[in-house]
């Protein structure tokens, strides 16, 4: 593409070297740049693009996008205000502008993302329509599956990936959007046709610092990007039983659609009721009631059917439409995931990594205890924090774990640099007020009748005592990993999947 053409819409301060190039690729990383690229230095969390011109002029850039440097003698310098938010245009404008080939839905929120998509690629498919999702599992459309490395893809990644889906003619995309996507402008200059907001709590402080920056990462995608999108029939859609669900659309001039348990919402469910075979309820709308029944677990799940539900209503599908592409879902993986066994032991793995993911699981899970037995077993939750990571949610996560839970089994989750050991003992901060009994490996007998707590390093050993010490109905929730098949320690990935390693204690290998 014609550099210039490939500049269009981009805010310039300005360009030196010569414009007539023709640019036969773009990237981000030096390494990847080829003959006649162009360089994009944008500024990550561990390093700064700008520190790489030099390499990637050697490796064959014609041209450098950046903010700040010397010209370059033979090469363009296009200097710009936010290299990032001209990588983004520039990827756009590279690939087709995709975004506006398509109806695009964008998700936020602590938790939930992940389901909600699964739940309405099933809507879509239902409809006839060819779909893709861009999400935390994976990236999928058609028959292609790729692995996801990040939530949300870097822009030039994300525009390649859209301008792919758009030529395969998938006609909808459902797009998590996290709010270091949000931050890092990798969704910028998308075109949306529709927003959701799942829910908010404390998460990734480590990056935003603050909760209210976290919050204003988020609004974005409703503030700016939904506003600014050129499309039609733009809607948004909120969670008003959410304290914040409300200030995440303020400003909006936009159809807003709000679902939540109470009577004032456009969206609800009465009649509820919740077992280890799933869910069913019935779906108030605008346009009238219909009866579900769904194979999720918990209320967790149920808010999502009805974020679901709720955006499908505002694309316009009917209502039988949106019940049996809901009722279609078997499950997804590694949230609110069972583990078949001959044991009658309920496991669960479940991704939850936040203190409000881990308390609304396990709060599902004792709604569900009620409602499903008059001999309520026991919750048993194994679960650990990531190192390198938020630590300030560390005593949080062992709070919630523990008011919920009648056995908290300590162990790591993907411990990174730091000292698994220490980690724990974070974590062990938020028993203090619940005066919990720390209980030893050799002496276990009298756990069923005082909650209390192990301390279990290896994750492996972890679940098999979980599991070791469970009866029949009882819950052994494995929190934290959900669908990942592996355990960082140190930079290292090792192969490590929770539900695999349940299996394997479930049939004593």
């Amino acid at each position: 593409m014609e550099l210039m053409k490939l500049l269009e819409g981009v805010e310039v301060r300005k360009i030196v070297g010569q414009t007539q190039k023709e640019i036969e690729g773009i990237a981000y990383h030096s390494r990847q740049v080829g003959k006649n690229f162009l360089f994009a230095a944008i500024r990550g969390m561990e390093a700064d693009g700008h520190r790489f011109i030099d390499e990637a002029m050697e490796r064959g850039a014609e041209a450098i996008l950046l903010e700040e440097g010397p010209e370059m003698g033979g090469r363009t310098a296009i200097f710009v205000p936010n290299s990032r938010q001209a990588l983004a245009r520039v990827a756009s404008n590279f690939y087709g502008d995709p975004s506006a080939k398509m109806r695009l839905v964008g998700i936020t929120g602590t938790n939930g993302k992940t389901t909600t998509t699964f739940l309405l690629e099933s809507i879509l498919k239902k409809v006839g329509y060819a779909v893709g999702v861009i999400g935390t599992i994976n990236y999928r459309y058609g028959q292609k599956v790729v692995p996801a490395l990040n939530t949300t893809p870097e822009s030039l990644d994300l525009q390649r990936i859209l301008g792919e889906m758009s030529g395969e003619g998938i006609s909808h995309v459902i797009m998590e959007v996290s709010s270091h996507g949000l931050d890092l402008d990798r969704v910028f200059g998308c075109q949306f046709d529709g927003a959701i907001f799942t829910n908010f709590t404390s998460d990734h402080l480590d990056y935003h610092q603050t909760l209210e920056r976290y919050f204003e990462s988020k609004r974005k995608l409703f503030f700016e990007l939904l506003m600014k999108s050129r499309k039609t029939g733009r809607f948004a859609v909120t969670n008003a039983d959410d304290p914040r669900g409300e200030e995440i659309v303020r400003g909006v001039d936009l159809p807003i659609l709000r679902y939540g348990m109470g009577s004032s919402c456009d969206f609800s469910a009465t009649k509820v009721n919740l077992t280890f075979e799933g869910i069913s309820c019935q779906i108030r709308t605008p346009k009238g009631r219909f009866s579900l029944r769904s194979k999720l677990i918990g209320r967790i799940n149920l808010y999502n059917i009805l974020a679901a539900v709720t955006t499908g209503f505002g694309m316009g599908f009917p209502l039988e439409i949106l019940k049996e592409g809901v009722e279609d879902v078997e499950g997804v993986s590694g949230r609110f995931e069972k583990v078949a066994n001959r044991k009658s032991i309920h496991v669960i793995v479940d991704y939850a990594h936040t203190r409000d993911a881990l308390e609304r699981v396990l709060s599902g899970l004792r709604d569900t205890l009620a409602y499903s037995s008059q001999n309520c077993g026991k919750i048993v939750t194994v679960f650990g924090c990531g190192g390198d990571r938020d630590r300030t949610k560390r005593p949080l996560m062992g709070e919630a774990a523990g008011r919920y839970s009648d056995l908290v089994v300590l162990t790591s989750d993907n411990p990174r640099t730091e000292d698994p050991l220490s980690i724990i003992e974070e974590v062990e901060k938020g028993f203090q007020a619940l005066s919990l009994e720390e209980w030893h490996q050799n002496k276990m007998e009298a756990w069923r009748s005082k909650k209390g707590y192990l301390k279990v390093p290896d994750r492996r050993e972890a679940i098999r005592m979980a599991i070791a010490l469970a009866r029949p109905e009882d819950i052994v929730l494995i929190a934290g990993k959900g669908h990942e098949d592996y355990q960082i320690v140190g930079k290292k990935k090792f192969p490590f999947d929770d539900r695999v390693e349940a299996r394997k204690a479930l049939e004593g290998v």
